[in-house]
């Protein structure tokens, strides 16, 4: 009677772990429920981006406190690398930098897109500003407050801050860029309120090169990278005699600055910036040939051209996919020119263009 009771209860658990286990089982029907279709937001921008840019206070960042909405169409893309973590948008009166804080922006925003930015709670700055007589204006931004204070933006770090304020509408055709003369370029202390083709997507044509480049080198980035004493000009400031420093390409990978660093061709430049040195040379931090107190890292690098009496810097950063690409030889001995497609900005009142990708520079045969 004992063993048949222990055999009963041992056959009733066995039946409800089953029961269980066949409750918890999935149900594989075949049949699911299909996602929900994206629909492009519709609304209706109540202020242009120069009217927006107009509220700016030079060196006082505000939050935007109004319900302001903006829209533009999407110019950038991030896929070559050239921009990052953020991206261009522009309506008729000017463009503006939307900075976002993620990579791969061009799974989710396409060229040729309309955006709408809920600007209420963001914060309107400027970056690239810069006091003094060889000062100027940067861009106006909008982006996050910056709790440091190194900034006057920051980017929307998370993708609540983003999916609250950024909305995207339908996409369209390509923006057509404006090609523009010398005389419509800015002058060193104007916005998108002054200037409608700031932040726009622009065709300059007819570059020569001027025979100068510039790089901003760190000894270590994880320190105070304002310090004079953790930074090398690799400018005509710093060597008169090498303009060019030897750069012949649009921009320098890691493995190419370690490359053009242990080859020697940079050890007369001083450690320090503007007008202020530590009295060390790059040589002295050659150690044993392997520069072991210089950060080998990819650097973005200004190749500097002229259209007409105006210097253009042609901004390109070390991480995008044609970072070493070489100069053609005719163009650096100044014999051809060349027609540039960018984001036209201002950065401490000095003209910048950044390209989308190598195809938008053209060499003029």
């Amino acid at each position: 009677m004992k063993k048949s009771f222990i055999i009963l209860t041992a056959a009733l658990a066995l039946a409800s772990c089953t029961s269980l286990k066949e409750e918890f089982q999935p149900v594989f029907t075949l049949e699911y429920e299909q996602p929900e279709v994206w629909q492009p937001a519709r609304m209706e921008a109540n202020t242009t981006i120069a009217e927006l840019a107009a509220m700016y206070e030079t060196g006082k960042p505000q939050q935007i406190k109004k319900n302001i909405i903006i829209s533009g169409i999407v110019s950038t893309t991030d896929q070559p690398g050239n921009f990052y973590k953020s991206l261009y948008i522009q309506d008729e009166t000017g463009g503006i930098e939307l900075k976002f804080g993620k990579n791969g922006l061009y799974n989710d925003y396409q060229p040729g897109q309309r955006i709408f930015v809920k600007c209420k709670g963001l914060t309107l700055g400027m970056y690239g500003y810069k006091t003094g007589n060889y000062g100027g204006y940067g861009m106006v931004q909008i982006g996050y407050n910056d709790p440091s204070g190194a900034y006057e933006t920051s980017y929307l770090e998370n993708s609540l801050l983003i999916d609250t304020h950024i909305f995207k509408g339908e996409t369209g055709p390509l923006v057509k860029p404006e090609v523009i003369s010398a005389s419509q370029l800015p002058a060193i202390n104007e916005t998108q309120e002054t200037n409608h083709y700031i932040g726009k997507l622009v065709t300059l044509k007819g570059l020569r090169y001027a025979n100068e480049a510039f790089v901003l080198l760190y000894l270590n980035s994880s320190q105070d990278k304002k310090s004079y004493k953790n930074r090398v000009f690799l400018s005509p400031s710093n060597v008169a005699s090498n303009p060019t420093s030897g750069i012949t390409t649009w921009a320098l990978s890691k493995k190419k600055m370690t490359e053009m660093l242990c080859s020697g061709v940079w050890d007369k430049y001083r450690v320090g910036s503007g007008n202020d040195y530590t009295g060390q040379t790059l040589a002295d931090l050659k150690g044993d040939g392997r520069y072991p107190g210089v950060e080998k890292s990819a650097y973005s690098v200004s190749q500097y051209f002229k259209m007409d009496d105006r210097e253009i810097q042609i901004r390109t950063s070390g991480y995008c996919k044609f970072a070493d690409a070489e100069i053609p030889q005719s163009v650096l001995d100044g014999v051809t020119t060349i027609d540039i497609t960018g984001i036209l900005t201002l950065y401490q009142g000095s003209i910048q263009v950044t390209v989308n990708s190598i195809d938008d520079i053209v060499i003029n045969e």
